[in-house]
């Protein structure tokens, strides 16, 4: 059942990244869709900071994926699949040994990598409404 948020602004991100990680609570993959500047880099920061990471979190636009610490020590993943060419870039970076790692993985333009995404993740979907509201709706897929 797919559920709706809204941001009036980006104070709003980290209260609507704690929503979905607890109402989604044991999900590790979360595979992030909206058009470019919508947002989902600084949604994906919010969750990394929710989940105890003091890192800088940036869009790894040009080296696909970025590790993040939290203050356990466990790693953050966080890919952007939008520059690639060739769904064997995405092998040949270990991608199954992330996803497959038991840690929190977040994935800009998954709809890039369709076929390699797990059978269970988390979908969130952020529009761009006119008064520039971000509509976030996010859903269980498997």
């Amino acid at each position: 059942m797919k559920k709706v948020l809204y941001s009036k602004s980006p104070e709003d991100l980290p209260s609507a990244a704690a929503r979905i990680l607890e109402e989604m609570s044991g999900q590790r993959i979360f595979a992030f869709y909206g058009e470019m500047g919508a947002g989902k880099t600084t949604l994906i920061k919010a969750f990394c900071h929710f989940l105890g990471s003091s890192d800088v979190v940036r869009s790894p636009t040009f080296s696909l994926v970025n590790e993040y610490e939290n203050e356990k020590g466990e790693s953050l993943y966080h890919f952007d699949f939008y520059r690639i060419k060739r769904i064997t870039e995405v092998y040949d970076m270990g991608f199954e040994e992330y996803i497959y790692s038991g840690n929190y993985c977040f994935l800009e333009w998954p709809e890039l990598i369709t076929e390699l995404l797990p059978e269970t993740y988390v979908y969130v979907s952020i529009e761009v409404m006119e008064d520039g509201t971000r509509k976030i709706t996010y859903a269980l897929q498997n």
